[in-house]
C-alpha cells in the first residue's frame, strides 16, 4: 500500500489561499521557470523544482479533495488534474446532477472512507490528500505519512490553513527534503508517529 501525503503550495504564514479562495502570488513559482512541468504549456519551474515536482507527481495514484475544492474546479470537467487516475471526494452530498457516472471520481463521506478508496485504487501509489480542510482531518485522524509544502514567499495574512482547523499539536520529523526553486521551498516532512 502506498503513502499518504498532505501537498500543497501555502503561504509562509499558512495559507493556502484567502477566504475567497483566491490563491493570490501562491501559484508564481508554477509559471516563471523555464522547464515545462507537464504537457498544458502553462506550468514552466525552474530545473530545482521539476527534479523534485515531476517524480512525486508520476508516483501520485489518487488525490482526495474535499466538496468544495471539487465545486470551485467545476470537478476538472469529470479529468483528474495533474494526470492521476482517480480522485476521490470527501462529501455528504451526491455526486452533482448530471454528473458522468463513468468519470473517475468517487463520492465518499467520511475521512475514512476516503482514505480506504484512495488506498484501494491507488494501490502502491501515493495516495495524496489536499492540504486544507480536508488534510486537516487526515492529519488530526492519524492517518497522513508525510506532509509535502511548497513554501511560496508571500504574506497573505489570512485565509484557508493549510491545516485547515486541525486544533491540537502533531509533531513531523525533521525535514526530509528541502529543496530551493525560483520564488519557492519545497519542504517534506515524515509525521511523527506518537506512541499509544
Amino acid at each position: 500500500m502506498g503513502k499518504v501525503v498532505m501537498n500543497a503550495s501555502v503561504s509562509v504564514d499558512g495559507f493556502i489561499a484567502a477566504e475567497n479562495d483566491d490563491p493570490g502570488p501562491l501559484f508564481e513559482w508554477l509559471v516563471s521557470g523555464d522547464v515545462s512541468l507537464d504537457d498544458s504549456g502553462v506550468l514552466n519551474v525552474s530545473q530545482a523544482s521539476y527534479d523534485h515536482i515531476r517524480p512525486y507527481w508520476d508516483q501520485v495514484g489518487v488525490t482526495i479533495v474535499g466538496r468544495h475544492a471539487f465545486d470551485i474546479t467545476d470537478g476538472w470537467d469529470g479529468k483528474p488534474p495533474s494526470g492521476i487516475a482517480h480522485v476521490v471526494v470527501v462529501t455528504h452530498r451526491q455526486a452533482p446532477e448530471g454528473w458522468d457516472p463513468d468519470a473517475p471520481f468517487h463520492f465518499v463521506d467520511g475521512i475514512h472512507a476516503a482514505v480506504t478508496k484512495a488506498q484501494e485504487l491507488a494501490g502502491d501509489r501515493i495516495v495524496e490528500i489536499a492540504a486544507g480542510d480536508v488534510g486537516g482531518q487526515a492529519l488530526a485522524a492519524g492517518v497522513v505519512d508525510e506532509v509535502r509544502m511548497d513554501v511560496a514567499p508571500v504574506v497573505l495574512g489570512s485565509g484557508k490553513r493549510y491545516f485547515g482547523s486541525v486544533a491540537s499539536p502533531h509533531l513531523m520529523e525533521d525535514p526530509a527534503v528541502v529543496v530551493r526553486g525560483e520564488r519557492v521551498l519545497h519542504l517534506c516532512y515524515r509525521v511523527r508517529r506518537m506512541p499509544i
